[in-house]
């Protein structure tokens, strides 16, 4: 089985003199991914691979991931995730190696929440900082569908 946790970054700061990418999260922002960080953990999840997107709001929510986590693995910073297209992300997913049995993906809405909604059906709020867990019933990434995903739950404070 693989398991695929979607994270939307933190609350971002509100700067419209600044690129979007450059946008970095508020304290408020900060204070959320500490706290679902810890709730994870407390939950006893296991990551073994957090890949995110290299916008500044999404690396700041990834290293205080990786603190929390305790993860000394390299964070995978990959370009497509930042303004991604479903195909793409689900690319990225399906070329992860197999020893990887669950991973973290950090990035942005909408992309984020078509990802979950096309592979199972979740329609609900998906908020900055909130957590989706997908199970996938295979032992292989390259075989994961909108046919063999199992939404778990979601993880939001």
């Amino acid at each position: 089985m693989k398991t695929l946790y979607l994270m939307r970054h933190g609350q971002k700061e509100l700067d419209s003199t600044k690129d979007d990418f450059d946008i970095k999260l508020t304290n408020k922002g900060i204070k959320y991914i500490e706290d679902i960080s810890t709730k994870l953990v407390e939950n006893n999840i296991q990551i073994d691979l957090i890949a995110s997107s290299p916008a500044l709001r999404a690396k700041e929510t990834a290293q205080i991931v990786a603190n929390k986590f305790g993860y000394e693995k390299p964070i995978i910073y990959n370009e497509v995730i930042y303004q991604a297209f479903l195909n793409e992300l689900h690319e990225i997913i399906t070329y992860t190696y197999d020893t990887v049995d669950s991973m973290i993906l950090i990035g942005h809405n909408p992309s984020l929440a078509i990802l979950a909604l096309n592979y199972c059906g979740y329609k609900e709020e998906f908020d900055m900082g909130y957590v989706i867990r997908i199970d996938f019933h295979y032992d292989s990434w390259i075989d994961v569908s909108k046919n063999n995903a199992e939404f778990k739950k979601v993880y939001k404070i």
